[in-house]
């Protein structure tokens, strides 16, 4: 009777996981019009993005008034203006940390580190290369894709397992699958995703701030930053969720006619 159970559970979460495959994918990223697969809805994302806000909001200290947080609300403001999403809630704020970072919830909640801000000067290139990308991020909904993402794969993994421990008879044997499969979920898909939206978000990145009218070059001066400040500390690739500094420099150049047909200096 056990077994059966098991067999049933097993079956039950591998038809759920083929009809939520079949329901979705069908989303396309705009500009490289890569097939996304996503599961929640956007208004269940854009409810996420708005609770997360209002928690960096409530723990974090903001920056206003300063001519860096008004430069980070101008450019993101233009960025904003042709990323064609006039249902986003269009935030930008500056957090005052020395960490070096910038990110951006669902429905456009744009949240800029002061210690990035230090990396960039007064460099407006190099600011809409940051903005861009992480408004990207929200626009091609990464978020949610990795969501779901992760969803099906422990979906798979608990198909696995049970499969294992059913063939077995073994609760150990299904332990060791669980585990091991999802060591290799992780370095086989999780992480080589997680870095092909962060290069997706580069490239869609420069060429909004180059239709907003900002020299989308500028993000090859940022990563070249990027690189010196972080000499000697990059993780292995394969562990990486990010492209490494030298493979984005490279990746940029490549893309500069692409995003340098969409520039119009201002």
């Amino acid at each position: 009777m056990r077994s059966l159970t098991i067999r049933l559970r097993a079956l039950a979460i591998l038809a759920l996981s083929s009809a939520l495959l079949t329901l979705c994918g069908c989303a396309n990223a705009p500009y490289t019009g890569r097939s996304q697969l996503i599961i929640m809805s956007e208004k269940e994302e854009m409810q996420l993005g708005l609770e997360a806000s209002q928690q960096v909001l409530a723990e974090e200290k903001r920056e206003t008034g300063t001519y860096r947080a008004r430069l980070v609300e101008k450019i993101g403001r233009d960025i904003a203006a042709v990323a064609e999403r006039p249902d986003f809630d269009w935030q930008f704020h500056t957090i005052v940390s020395a960490e070096v970072n910038a990110f951006c919830l669902p429905g456009g909640r744009v949240f800029v580190y002061t210690g990035i801000l230090e990396l960039v000067g007064n460099n407006e290139m190099e600011l809409a290369a940051i903005m861009g990308h992480e408004i990207a991020h929200a626009l091609v909904r990464h978020g949610a894709e990795r969501s779901s993402q992760s969803g099906l794969a422990g979906a798979g993994l608990s198909v696995a397992s049970m499969a294992v421990g059913v063939a077995t008879n073994s609760s150990m044997a299904a332990q060791a699958t669980q585990l091991g499969g999802s060591v290799a979920a992780q370095l086989g898909f999780l992480l080589p995703y997680s870095r092909l939206h962060e290069s997706e978000a580069d490239h869609i990145g420069v060429i909004l701030a180059a239709k907003a009218g900002y020299d989308p070059r500028g993000a090859i001066s940022l990563w070249e930053k990027m690189a010196a400040l972080n000499e000697g500390s990059e993780p292995l690739g394969i562990l990486s969720t990010h492209p490494l500094n030298r493979e984005r420099q490279e990746n940029l150049r490549k893309l500069m006619p692409e995003a340098l047909s969409y520039y119009r200096k201002k």
